[in-house]
C-alpha cells in the first residue's frame, strides 16, 4: 500500500462541488437580499458568484475558504448586518444542503477500514457542518477524525490540521494522502509532508491541481486502485 492513512476534504471531494452547493448558493444569496435584486447582485459579486449561470466562479474564494469569510463578505455589502448571525445562518442552513457525495460512500470508507487504513475528513466548512453532512450520508462513523477551520487546528492551506491528524491516528505524515479539489488542499498536503491526491469533482481543473499533486483522479473512487500501485 502507498500509504497507511487519507485525509479527505469535504466538499469537491467527498461530495460533488456543484452538484451541491451551486443551487444552495443561490438560494442563500436570493434570502439575504429578500427580494433587491440588486442587493443580490452584489452579494452574488462579493461572493464571486455568477447569479445568471447559477454557478460560482473557477476563482472564488468561497470554494476553498472558511464559512467566516463567506459570512464576511456578505457582512460586507448587506446594510448593517452582524458577520456572526450571518455565520451561524450559512452554518445551520449548510447543515441541511441536499448532498451529491461523488460516489457511494460507505462501501468505500469500509473498504479502506478493512485494509487497516485510518481516514478523516479535514475541511475548511465548520466541524458541525462536517459532521452533520457526514451524519447525512451515512459515514460519519467511519473516520478516525473529523476537523473544521473552526476546531483548534486552523485551516487549509496551513498544515497544522493536517498534522493534527497525523498525531491523531500516530501516523508519519509521509504515509498519509491528502485527498482534495482545491489549491489549498494540496499545498497544505505538501506543507504537511504528505502524499497529495487530486480529485476532479471540485471546480479546479487538472492544469491547475496537477503541479501540486502527486496523481490526479477523476473522483475518489479511483483510490483503491492508485493504493494499489
Amino acid at each position: 500500500m502507498r500509504v497507511d492513512g487519507l485525509l479527505f476534504d469535504k466538499d469537491g471531494t467527498l461530495f460533488d462541488f456543484g452538484a451541491t452547493w451551486n443551487g444552495w448558493a443561490a438560494q442563500m444569496i436570493t434570502g439575504f437580499a429578500e427580494g433587491d435584486d440588486g442587493l443580490a447582485a452584489r452579494i452574488a459579486e462579493a461572493l464571486q458568484f455568477d447569479l445568471s449561470a447559477g454557478v460560482f466562479l473557477p476563482e472564488s474564494f468561497v470554494i476553498a475558504g472558511t464559512n467566516r469569510e463567506a459570512a464576511e463578505a456578505v457582512a460586507s455589502v448587506v446594510p448593517q448586518s452582524d458577520v456572526d448571525a450571518i455565520e451561524r445562518t450559512l452554518m445551520l442552513a449548510a447543515a441541511e444542503a441536499s448532498l451529491a457525495p461523488a460516489v457511494p460512500l460507505a462501501p468505500l470508507m469500509d473498504g479502506f477500514i478493512a485494509q487497516g487504513l485510518k481516514i478523516g475528513v479535514m475541511t475548511n466548512d465548520t466541524e458541525y457542518g462536517a459532521r452533520a453532512h457526514l451524519q447525512e450520508a451515512g459515514v460519519v462513523d467511519r473516520f478516525h477524525f473529523i476537523a473544521g477551520f473552526d476546531s483548534g487546528f486552523g485551516a487549509k492551506p496551513d498544515p497544522d490540521p493536517l498534522l493534527a491528524f497525523a498525531q491523531h491516528v500516530s501516523l508519519d505524515p509521509a504515509r498519509i494522502a491528502m485527498v482534495g479539489d482545491s489549491s489549498h488542499d494540496l499545498l497544505a498536503g505538501r506543507r504537511a509532508g504528505m502524499q497529495t491526491v487530486a480529485v476532479l469533482t471540485g471546480v479546479a481543473g487538472e492544469a491547475e491541481l496537477a503541479p501540486l499533486a502527486d496523481v490526479v483522479l477523476p473522483n475518489i473512487g479511483h483510490l483503491p486502485e492508485w493504493l494499489r500501485g
